[in-house]
């Protein structure tokens, strides 16, 4: 009997678990305004995801400041900070390992925004209008 070898695509259910706590720690490190650098300062900084790999040994943090100026820099000054950061939430986390941390700027934001742009456009709503009317035409 061969046996399936078929992985799921995504990530695991544990995989999923960690980085939601890992998610919920950089929140709440990043409201209290634990982080002492002057691009951090004032800013509001928003956690919407963080992606873990398998081994559960690096987590890949997606940010975004308020308003979305300065993300690049902000990327930056954490990722500058990430030995600190790390240590300050490893004891939220309790896991026998930290992960690593790695910043990224969060498009998802950009990216929902030029789909809509999209949708929203002549052509696609000129097309949206030609379904509709062959869908009401002579049965």
């Amino acid at each position: 009997m061969k046996r399936d070898t078929h992985k799921p695509a995504g990530p695991s259910q544990r995989m999923l678990r960690v980085g939601e706590l890992v998610r919920h720690a950089l929140a709440g490190l990043l409201a209290r305004g634990e982080i002492e650098d002057p691009l951090l300062e004032g800013k509001v900084i928003t956690v919407p995801e963080v992606r873990m790999t398998p081994d559960l040994k690096l987590a890949n943090a997606y940010v975004m400041p308020l308003g979305g100026e300065g993300a690049a820099e902000v990327v930056a000054a954490l990722n500058r900070h990430h030995r600190f950061i790390r240590g300050r939430i490893a004891p939220a986390l309790d896991l026998k390992f930290a992960p690593d941390l790695r910043f990224f700027v969060d498009d998802t934001f950009e990216e929902f925004g030029r789909i809509d742009a999209i949708l929203r456009s002549e052509r696609v709503q000129r097309d949206l209008g030609r379904d509709e009317d062959d869908d009401q035409g002579p049965h």
